[in-house]
């Protein structure tokens, strides 16, 4: 257990968490692209009324702060800690943003991309050693073009964020491992299905599976239980490669 990583992680994520309401704000509304010959669609919420939601300052300083202390617990003082907190209360505003709007916005995904890569090339910088950078960086495209290539044959199911957001993922997964790349995404695709499924077999409402959801926070979410159980699930399953 790595108590004293886990205080650290909460408090830094904790005090990133409080500005969400900050950066989400000052997020531009993208321009509308209207499609002839269709129905105009459903306005979209502006970012000025999601950053006025009651109390989004503490909920989100809060989650920020319990998913930060779960990765402090999981990975320790090590360097893909460092890399890992700034992105959480960052997630925490793109799955609100996307969540509320179904729009991941790219002046916000790539930044936070970029912020990922800058602090492992720090991290390869300081500890000298490049094995967590490289697989970062294969993950980082290898993950990318996974989403790529299901949005190309599905866009009408997946948005190009969400093919960004992959990007972002699989260079922080990466950071800690292969097993955490894989059980992140796989995780992620796992959550977003289940629930959909079992409330279709529930109430046998075929209109529900046809129902527009989100697909970010459960990439998110997929990408937490990654880093939480990713290494031993991977050691578990494959002991030859761990």
């Amino acid at each position: 257990m790595h108590l004293d990583a886990a205080l650290v992680a909460a408090v830094f994520a904790a005090a990133g968490g409080w500005f969400v309401p900050a950066l989400v704000r000052r997020l531009p509304e993208p321009a509308p692209k209207p499609e002839p010959d269709k129905q105009p669609a459903e306005s979209k919420e502006p970012y000025a009324d999601i950053a006025a939601l009651p109390g989004l300052a503490w909920r989100s300083a809060l989650a920020s702060a319990v998913c930060a202390a779960l990765i402090g617990l999981a990975v320790g003082r090590e360097w893909p800690l460092v890399v890992l907190v700034p992105l959480v209360p960052i997630s925490v505003a793109l799955a609100l943003i996307d969540w509320r709007t179904r729009l991941l916005p790219t002046r916000l995904v790539l930044p936070a991309t970029g912020l990922a890569i800058l602090l492992g090339l720090v991290g390869w910088a300081v500890t000298r050693d490049p094995d967590d950078l490289i697989r970062a960086a294969i993950a980082l495209v290898a993950v990318r073009s996974v989403f790529w290539v299901l949005w190309w044959f599905h866009s009408a199911g997946m948005g190009f964020g969400d093919v960004r957001l992959a990007a972002m993922l699989g260079f922080a997964l990466g950071q800690l491992g292969w097993g955490e790349v894989v059980v992140g995404v796989y995780s992620g695709f796992l959550i977003f299905a289940l629930p959909g499924l079992l409330l279709a077999a529930a109430r046998r409402d075929r209109g529900l599976l046809k129902s527009a959801f989100p697909f970010g926070p459960f990439m998110l979410v997929g990408g937490l239980i990654g880093v939480l159980v990713g290494a031993v699930a991977w050691s578990s399953l494959f002991p030859a490669w761990a």
